[in-house]
C-alpha cells in the first residue's frame, strides 16, 4: 500500500459524500501534505522510436489501472493537439512521452487495449489522445467521480487535497506546452498530475460504491469510452464571442469572412486564432462595415501595431463580404433540431412551459436528495425535448422511455422517469 492509499483509507482525513473535512486538513498538524516530487523522480522525455518501444513493453507488462493526461498549448496553438502525454502504471512507474517527436502512439494504445485508463476530465484529453491513435476500450473519470458522489470542487487539484490529503502544485496548467525543450519544473508538475491518479480513482470507486452509485458511474463511464468522435461543428463562426450584438445579415457575412481569413492564417501559423485577431475586433468591424483602409484601422483591434498589409487582408475580407448578393448572405440564427429556446416557450407553447417549469424543479430536487449536479443526473437537452413534446400517454415507461431514446442511460431513466412523469401529470400533461 502506498503513502497516499494509506492516506485514502484513513476515513477521519477522507472527504465523505462531498463534505470538506472539519479541520480543513488532513495531516496530522491539521494542514495537508504537499507533494513536491514524483516518486520515482523526474522521469525523461521519450522523444524517439527505440525508447518508445521500451516505454510500451513496460507498460504492457505492468498491473492494473493505467493513469493517464495530455497537455495541450490551448491559446498558444492551433487546434488541441496533445503536446506531452503522462502515464503511470503499477509495475511500469511513470512515461513522460513527446508526441510531437513520436506522433504515432497507436502501439502503445493497443498494448494498453483492455487496461482501464484513469483519466481526470476524460472529454478534455480523449480527441487529443485519439489524434495520436491512443483510444481506450474502459475508463474511469476521476473528475466525474467526484461529481456523483457530490464533491462541490472536482478540479484534480482540489480533489486530491480533499480525498487523499496531498496538494498538488498547479501553477504551470496553462502554460505553452509546446515549448522545446520542457522546462523541469514543468515536467516536474506533468509527471505529479498522474502520480497520485490511481490511488484517487481507488478511494472514489469507494465512495461511490458507499453511496450506491457505483454502478452509475461505470455506465457514465462505458458511455463515454463508447462514444464516436463527435461531428465537426456546422458554423463554428457563430460561436464568435461578442456576436450577440450581430443584428444584420451583412454584419453575419462580415463576421463569417473575417472567422475564415482569420482561421487559415492561424492554421497556416500554427498559432492560436485569437493571436491573429480578436473575437472583439472581428465583431467591432462588422458592427462599423468599414469602407477602407483607413476606417478600419480606426476600430479597436485594428490600431497601431498592425501593418499595413495585415490591415489590407482584412479589409480585403470584409469588402468580400459586402459585396455578396443577397442570397449568399447567412441567415439569422443557426437551423436547430428539436425545441426552441426555453425563452420562447410562454409565448409559443404555454403548456410546454408549464411542463417544463415542473420538470425542471423536479429534477433539481431529485438531484439534491442525491447529492449531485443536476446536469449529471440527466441531460437538461433531455428534460427539454421531453417536456416539448412529452408522450401521449404520461407515465414512468413511457417517460424513461422517451428519455432513453433522448440518450439517457438506464441507471438515469430509473431515477428520472418516475419523478417527471409525476411532475407532467402534475401540470396536466
Amino acid at each position: 500500500m502506498t503513502d497516499a492509499q494509506e492516506t485514502a483509507a484513513d476515513s477521519s482525513l477522507r472527504t465523505t459524500g462531498g463534505a470538506p473535512p472539519d479541520d480543513g486538513g488532513t495531516s496530522d498538524t491539521g494542514a495537508p501534505i504537499p507533494l513536491l516530487e514524483p516518486r520515482e523522480g523526474i522521469p525523461p522525455v521519450i522523444a524517439d522510436a527505440d525508447a518508445l518501444d521500451r516505454v510500451v513493453a513496460a507498460f504492457a507488462a505492468g498491473s492494473g489501472p493505467v493513469a493517464v493526461d495530455a497537455e495541450r498549448a490551448s491559446g498558444y496553438r492551433y487546434g488541441q493537439r496533445a503536446y506531452l502525454v503522462q502515464l503511470r502504471r503499477q509495475g511500469a512507474g511513470t512515461a513522460l512521452i513527446d508526441p510531437v517527436a513520436c506522433p504515432d502512439l497507436s502501439g502503445l494504445g493497443e498494448a494498453l487495449s483492455g487496461v482501464e485508463w484513469v483519466l481526470h476530465a476524460a472529454t478534455q484529453d480523449l480527441p487529443c489522445l485519439r489524434e495520436i491513435g491512443m483510444v481506450p476500450t474502459r475508463l474511469f473519470d476521476t473528475e466525474l467521480a467526484g461529481r456523483l458522489a457530490g464533491f462541490p470542487r472536482v478540479g484534480l487539484g482540489a480533489m486530491v487535497e480533499n480525498v487523499l490529503g496531498f496538494v498538488l502544485e498547479k501553477g504551470h496548467s496553462a502554460v505553452d506546452w509546446s515549448t522545446r525543450p520542457l522546462p523541469e519544473p514543468w515536467l516536474r508538475y506533468a509527471a505529479l498530475d498522474v502520480e497520485l491518479l490511481v490511488d484517487l480513482r481507488d478511494a472514489l470507486e469507494k465512495e461511490l460504491d458507499r453511496q450506491g452509485k457505483l454502478d452509475w458511474a461505470l455506465q457514465e463511464f462505458d458511455a463515454i469510452a463508447s462514444a464516436p468522435p463527435p461531428e465537426p461543428r456546422k458554423d463554428p463562426w457563430r460561436r464568435t464571442s461578442g456576436m450577440h450584438k450581430v443584428r444584420r445579415r451583412r454584419q453575419l457575412a462580415v463576421v463569417r469572412e473575417l472567422w475564415q481569413t482569420r482561421d487559415r492564417i492561424a492554421r497556416r501559423r500554427d498559432v492560436s486564432p485569437g493571436k491573429v485577431l480578436s473575437d472583439a475586433a472581428i465583431v467591432e468591424a462588422a458592427l462599423a462595415l468599414p469602407s477602407n483602409v483607413h476606417a478600419l484601422a480606426a476600430l479597436n483591434g485594428f490600431g497601431h501595431r498592425t501593418g499595413r498589409r495585415q490591415l489590407e487582408q482584412w479589409q480585403a475580407a470584409v469588402d468580400r463580404a459586402k459585396a455578396l448578393p443577397e442570397s449568399e448572405l447567412p441567415q439569422q440564427g443557426q437551423q436547430v433540431t428539436g425545441p426552441p429556446p426555453p425563452r420562447a416557450w410562454a409565448d409559443k407553447d404555454p403548456a410546454a412551459a408549464a411542463r417544463l417549469t415542473a420538470a425542471r424543479a423536479a429534477v433539481s430536487a431529485l438531484a439534491e436528495r442525491l447529492t449531485m449536479p443536476q446536469e449529471n443526473l440527466i441531460s437538461p437537452d433531455a428534460v427539454r425535448r421531453l417536456c416539448w413534446e412529452p408522450p401521449r400517454v404520461i407515465d414512468p415507461e413511457s417517460v424513461g422511455a422517451a428519455l432513453a431514446g433522448f440518450g439517457a442511460r438506464p441507471w438515469q431513466v430509473e431515477q428520472v422517469a418516475p419523478v417527471l412523469a409525476d411532475a407532467l401529470r402534475g401540470t396536466g400533461a
